[in-house]
């Protein structure tokens, strides 16, 4: 599908714009994201806040600038929107600037995904109550008596330590009096009181952006814990699928196409405190590594050797995985 959206592109830029959004929403399904994800990519994809108002579901969403999560207000009547559900619900974009040409497919393909979000809740009328409170304690829009009746039905006081663990099965809670577990990919949040969970959700899903599958084709840290990363986190708040690639992210992967070890080696010289560090971790000779080194600065076109070039290798390495990163976690699961 990336390599059609390519070929597309070059073709028709708006029949590509279109593929990206149909393939954006069909991974969102695909993963059984939930509604604040759907709205959040809505809002990705269209460059502007998006929302979602369904009183009969007593759902209100609306993702702003950034990827923050609030409580939408009225309707603008010049806003781009799309009838959603029976029961009178609203799906729409803020766009104050005039419709855009992939404004309708987003609008469509959402509400597609939202209607497929339901048709999942409402197959499954056993579902833990505990996933829906923990939902409800991640979320920035609930009440604070929803607040504090989710964490008494999991048993959480006002001080006790949680944080948010963000990986690509789901959002989940963890108590902070223990390292976290996890298998693949994972973003952890910073640790607080539950009334702090929405924040450390939020800065646990930056933080899975940061993530790689630890693999020679996508090499880079599997878990990322939000706090340890600065401002990295501004970075990943930034930076999409759908943001344009910077050139040394075009040619660093350019390179790696042709050499299948230069990414693993470029990640192991920009993560390591030394050479002999990054070539031990590489299980290969010093001499070899400084080879590769020498090939991969021609194939660049920047040395990163000296400080300077080390940081734009970090930078590009890090753009290279939100490019590559997509979607939101998917539905909250009970894991306290």
């Amino acid at each position: 599908m990336r390599d059609l959206t390519v070929r597309l592109d070059a073709l028709d830029p708006e029949a590509g714009a279109a593929l990206r959004v149909i393939a954006y929403f069909d991974d969102l399904i695909a993963h059984g994201a939930g509604l604040p994800a759907i709205v959040r990519g809505a809002a990705i994809l269209a460059a502007c806040p998006a929302a979602l108002v369904d009183p009969a579901q007593q759902v209100r969403v609306r993702i702003g600038a950034g990827g923050v999560a609030g409580t939408p207000g009225p309707r603008d009547p010049g806003w781009p929107w799309t009838p959603v559900g029976p029961g009178g619900g609203e799906l729409w974009l803020e766009r104050d600037d005039g419709s855009h040409p992939i404004d309708a497919m987003v609008l469509e393909r959402a509400a597609a995904a939202i209607g497929s979000a339901r048709q999942r809740s409402r197959g499954r009328p056993d579902r833990g109550r505990g996933d829906a409170d923990v939902g409800i304690l991640l979320d920035p829009a609930s009440s604070a008596r929803n607040r504090s009746a989710a964490a008494q039905r999991l048993q959480l006081s006002r001080t006790t330590r949680v944080r948010a663990v963000a990986s690509p099965n789901g959002m989940r809670i963890e108590s902070a009096d223990h390292p976290v577990a996890v298998v693949g990919r994972a973003g952890i949040g910073p640790a607080g009181s539950p009334d702090e969970l929405p924040g450390s959700a939020a800065a646990a899903r930056l933080a899975l952006r940061l993530t790689a599958d630890g693999t020679p084709a996508d090499p880079g840290p599997q878990v990322v814990h939000a706090q340890e990363v600065g401002g990295l986190l501004v970075l990943a708040s930034a930076v999409g699928p759908e943001t344009g690639k910077h050139a040394d992210v075009v040619v660093l992967e350019q390179s790696a196409g042709e050499h299948p070890w230069l990414l693993a080696t470029l990640t192991a010289v920009a993560e390591q405190s030394s050479l002999r560090a990054a070539a031990a971790a590489l299980h290969v000779h010093h001499s070899t590594l400084q080879e590769r080194i020498a090939h991969a600065e021609r194939t660049l076109g920047w040395s990163i050797g000296e400080p300077a070039g080390r940081l734009r290798l970090q930078v590009a390495l890090v753009l290279r995985r939100l490019h590559r990163t997509a979607t939101d976690p998917g539905p909250a699961a009970a894991a306290y």
